[in-house]
């Protein structure tokens, strides 16, 4: 099957399953013994917290692996907010779901949550952000790139006008970390989350970075581990597991990137067409997502079509499809629920080819006119 869903989860790659099962069977013990095994280990771990760190200009104190993105987002929001009683908080519709359902929770408990929309590219207007603002503003929580049409942020800009009004920022950095520069200092960013098994490392895995010098409360009162970040032990073969993707990852940034821009421009040029429609593409967007409508065919007939062709692509975020719902960020950008259940994603990896996508392409016209063809 050509896989075409990586914006979903990727492969693990050879060197995260080789040190995968090395630490599994050397660095067994654990981090919270007092022996040397487990001192050994937890050494282990704080070398994995600081190639984390490193990779967003962080404070490697500042590194709490987790089991994903989706409790990183979680706990990080939670942890921080919960220092305060009461408040007003911000947030995207087209968030994810971990996000949304966090904020959700929190106005029930009294906290008021204002959802700010995208324009019609998916970004954030910064004036609209600052018109949202009030007093009482406690923290903010947008994005870095979107997982459905891939647009990105601009974080350096948001986080320089929420610093000023001293107002925590917190990014979703799932789908953008490893693929575009994370700067935490620069971009003044409080807190993120970032998932493994989005660069090639194992499932189960993820951190979340807050600045040490932002105070926050355990979600969990009398929790030990992470500093009482997160209670449970610590996953070190899933987190050595996860570094080594990282590393990998990094030292083939920019060749990377190169090579999936060119895919994309490769797939866009092969479905130019009427009837189809490019979400939120520019050239500061993720390479590696590319959302498309085929105007009046619903995304999950696309899909099943590409499927039964061999060729895997989503019909949107991994984490709400089956639900038979538009999608959130279609709406968030203004398209009718009609348009926005029309939303294929299709998203490069590592082994994706031109050739992939020239079979991809074929499916396309195949489908456009079947289309034309009974008039849908």
């Amino acid at each position: 099957m050509i896989y075409l869903d990586y914006a979903a989860s990727t492969p693990m790659s050879d060197r995260a399953m080789m040190t995968y099962t090395k630490a599994a069977r050397e660095y067994f013990a654990n981090t919270q013994s007092s022996h040397d095994a487990g001192t050994n280990a937890a050494q282990l771990l704080e070398i994995a917290r600081t190639t984390i760190a490193t990779h967003v200009n962080g404070d490697p104190s500042g590194v709490y692996f987790t089991s994903g993105g989706t409790e990183a987002n979680i706990l990080a929001l939670t942890s921080l907010i919960k220092r305060y009683p009461e408040g007003h908080l911000i947030t995207v519709e087209g968030e994810h779901s971990s996000v949304l359902n966090t904020f959700a929770k929190l106005e029930k408990e009294g906290y008021r949550v204002s959802y700010l929309t995208y324009n019609h590219e998916g970004r954030i207007e910064i004036e609209r952000l600052l018109e949202a603002i009030c007093e009482d503003t406690i923290l903010v929580s947008i994005a870095s790139g979107n997982s459905e049409i891939g647009s990105t942020q601009p974080l350096e800009e948001i986080g320089r006008e929420l610093y000023r009004r001293n107002i925590l920022f917190h990014t979703d950095a799932v789908q953008t970390y490893g693929k575009i520069p994370i700067d935490v200092q620069k971009m003044n960013i409080s807190a993120l989350s970032i998932s493994s098994h989005k660069l090639h490392g194992p499932k189960g895995v993820g951190a979340c970075y807050i600045n040490p010098s932002i105070s926050w409360d355990p979600v969990i009162p009398g929790t030990i581990h992470e500093k009482g970040f997160r209670p449970g032990t610590i996953n070190l073969p899933g987190i050595c597991s996860f570094t080594a993707a990282v590393e990998e990852t990094f030292e083939r940034l920019e060749s990377e990137q190169k090579r999936l821009q060119n895919l994309r421009t490769y797939l866009l040029n092969g479905i130019v067409h009427p009837n189809i429609v490019i979400e939120g593409q520019k050239q500061t967007d993720l390479p590696h997502i590319v959302g498309i409508r085929i105007r009046g065919l619903e995304g999950q007939y696309a899909m099943l079509q590409f499927n039964r062709k061999g060729i895997a692509v989503s019909t949107g975020s991994a984490c709400s499809v089956g639900q038979q719902k538009p999608s959130k960020t279609l709406l968030s950008i203004g398209r009718t629920e009609d348009e926005a259940r029309e939303l294929v994603r299709i998203s490069f990896g590592r082994d994706t080819t031109e050739e992939d996508l020239k079979k991809t392409i074929d499916v396309f016209q195949e489908i456009l006119t079947r289309c034309s063809a009974t008039k849908i």
